[in-house]
C-alpha cells in the first residue's frame, strides 16, 4: 500500500547530505506557528516546541520518532502526516486531539498543501480520476473497502453489524442500543406499514433490511455491490426465515427497476461521487411511487468547505474509500430541486452522535489487536485505521463534517409523517 507520493516524499529527507531535510523542517515548523486555536506540543529527541495559545484548554502532543516525517508533511501535506503516523515516524497519546487542533487551524490545515505538497497533487489527482465511480468503478471502488473481509469487520462493528453513525439517546446506550436506536427512528421516520415495499440503496450487513422486515412486517428489497456484504446478509436473512420478506441484490442502484412504498439510503451516497448526484437523485425519484417517501442518511461537509473538498483529495480518498465524495447540505438540496420532484419534508442533524460511535469503534479495535494480528491484519494496516477512525471523529468533534436524515417527500404523499423529536447526545 506504500504510494508513489509516499516514497517520492521519503525520498526528500533520505536523499542529499541532510540540509535538504532541515529545510523542510523549518517549512513546516513555520506553518505550525500560525496555529491560533488550541496548543501543540512538538517533541523531537530532548527539545519540546510550542505552538499555538498556551492557555487553550485545548491540548495536544506529537512525538517525532523519525526526522522522515518533515519530508512527508512539507511533500504531501495532510495525507503525507497520514503516512508518516502510518509508518510510526511520529506518534501521540491522544490522535483525536491532534486531528481537532488541525480542523480548528483550517488556514494551516489548507497552507500545508501549498508549497512543495503541490507537486504531489496531480499524481493524487489522476489516481482518484481512475477511481471514479461509473458501474465498473464502483464495484471496484466499493470491493476496496467492504470486501476486506467480514471478519474484519465483525472485530470492532457491535453485534448488529452496522457501520454507520449509531443515535445516542440516553447516556447508558450501549453501542449496539445506539444502532437499534437509528433503525427504530429510521422506520418511524418512514411511517413503515406491513403493506410497504421498502427499496433499500445500500445493504451493509442487512440489519436495516431484517429490523424493517421483522419489527414492521413490510416487504423489503435491498442491494449492494459487495460481494462480501451479499454473502453476509443471504445468510443472516436465511437463519431468520425472512426469505419470503426480504429481496437481496447484487445490483448497481442505476440498474434498479420498479416502484416502491419507500426508500432508505444509510451512508451509500458518500460512494456515489460528485459528478453521479444528479443520476442518483434522478434513479430514487424514479423508483418511488407517487405518494413514496425516501429517508436518506448521509455524511456531510460544511457547506463553505464543499467545492475546495470537491477539487482535491484527502487522506480517506486516497487510503480508505477511493471514489468517495462527501456531499454538502445545500448540494444535495440544490441537486434535489433542479433533477427531481422529491420535497424536503424533515431534517436532523446529529453528528456528535457520530463522533461517539467512532470513539466506539476504536476502541473496540484496540481491543481486539492481537485477533487482528492472527487474521491477518499487520501494524501497518491497524495504524491506518487508527488513523481514518480519530481523522473522521476530530472532523464530527469540530463540526466540519456532520451528519444528517433527510426525510424527503414525492407529491403525492399524504398524510405526511408528523415526526419532528430531535435527537439528544447523552
Amino acid at each position: 500500500m506504500k504510494s508513489s507520493s509516499l516514497i517520492a516524499s521519503r525520498s526528500l529527507v533520505r536523499s542529499g547530505n541532510g540540509i535538504g531535510a532541515g529545510l523542510l523542517r523549518r517549512a513546516v515548523l513555520r506553518q505550525l506557528a500560525n496555529l491560533r486555536h488550541g496548543l501543540l506540543l512538538v517533541h523531537e529527541g530532548s527539545e519540546v516546541l510550542h505552538f499555538g495559545t498556551p492557555q487553550s484548554s485545548q491540548r495536544a502532543e506529537i512525538r517525532v520518532n523519525d526526522p522522515a516525517v518533515w519530508g512527508l508533511v512539507a511533500g504531501n501535506g495532510s495525507i503525507g502526516a497520514g503516512e508518516a503516523y502510518i509508518h510510526g515516524y511520529w506518534s501521540t497519546p491522544d490522535l483525536t486531539a491532534v486531528v481537532r487542533i488541525f480542523v480548528a487551524n483550517l488556514d494551516v490545515l489548507d497552507a500545508m498543501e501549498s508549497g512543495l505538497a503541490r507537486l504531489g497533487r496531480p499524481l493524487i489527482q489522476g489516481l482518484h480520476w481512475l477511481n471514479r465511480n461509473t458501474r465498473q468503478g464502483s464495484r471496484r471502488n466499493i470491493a476496496a473497502h467492504y470486501d476486506l473481509g467480514n471478519d474484519l469487520f465483525e472485530q470492532f462493528l457491535d453485534p448488529t453489524m452496522m457501520y454507520s453513525a449509531a443515535m445516542f439517546l440516553r447516556g447508558d446506550d450501549s453501542l449496539q442500543q445506539a444502532q437499534l436506536n437509528k433503525l427504530q427512528r429510521i422506520c418511524e421516520k418512514l411511517a413503515l406499514q406491513p403493506s410497504d415495499h421498502l427499496l433499500e440503496i445500500g445493504t451493509g450487513w442487512g440489519s436495516m433490511a431484517i429490523y424493517a422486515a421483522s419489527q414492521y412486517g413490510c416487504r423489503v428489497t435491498t442491494t449492494t455491490l459487495s460481494r462480501e456484504q451479499y454473502a453476509y446478509t443471504e445468510r443472516r436473512i436465511r437463519e431468520q426465515g425472512l426469505e419470503d420478506r426480504v429481496t437481496l441484490l447484487l445490483e448497481d442502484y442505476r440498474d434498479l427497476e420498479g416502484q416502491y412504498d419507500k426508500l432508505v439510503s444509510i451512508e451509500m451516497i458518500e460512494a456515489v461521487g460528485h459528478r453521479f448526484l444528479p443520476t442518483y437523485f434522478e434513479q430514487c425519484a424514479r423508483l418511488l411511487k407517487p405518494e413514496g417517501l425516501m429517508l436518506l442518511q448521509a455524511i456531510t461537509i460544511r457547506d463553505q468547505r464543499y467545492e475546495q473538498a470537491r477539487q482535491s483529495v484527502d487522506f480517506i480518498q486516497r487510503y480508505i474509500f477511493p471514489g468517495g465524495a462527501l456531499p454538502s447540505m445545500h448540494k444535495m438540496l440544490e441537486v434535489i430541486s433542479r433533477h427531481t420532484d422529491l420535497n424536503l419534508h424533515h431534517m436532523e442533524d446529529f453528528g456528535l452522535h457520530y463522533a461517539r460511535t467512532l470513539r466506539l469503534w476504536r476502541e473496540n479495535l484496540s481491543q481486539a489487536r492481537q485477533r487482528l494480528e492472527r487474521l491477518g491484519y499487520d501494524d501497518y494496516f491497524y495504524r491506518l485505521w487508527e488513523f481514518y477512525l480519530c481523522y473522521c471523529e476530530g472532523g464530527f468533534l469540530e463540526r466540519t463534517i456532520g451528519t444528517a436524515q433527510l426525510l424527503l417527500a414525492k407529491p403525492g404523499a399524504r398524510p405526511l409523517p408528523q415526526y419532528v423529536q430531535p435527537s439528544t447526545l447523552a
